[in-house]
């Protein structure tokens, strides 16, 4: 008998859970709706896409360099 992969419904719910965390820490930061979304879902660094913002860097080109 064959054993069948399953994959665990948690790591979607986390996963969005995480995304929808850094979502909010995103738009709070002040990055546009379309942009907070792109970056929330990618890998890029949170604090440093929070950090270049607070430095004084547009969120645009925050997320030309993270992205």
């Amino acid at each position: 008998m064959a054993e069948a992969t399953e994959t665990p419904v948690w790591r979607e719910d986390e996963q969005s859970k995480v995304e929808g965390w850094r979502l909010h820490v995103l738009i709070e930061a002040g990055f546009p709706l379309p942009l907070a979304e792109r970056l929330a879902a990618s890998e890029a660094d949170l604090h440093t896409c929070v950090q270049l913002v607070r430095q004084g860097c547009a969120p645009v080109i925050a997320a030309e360099i993270l992205l």
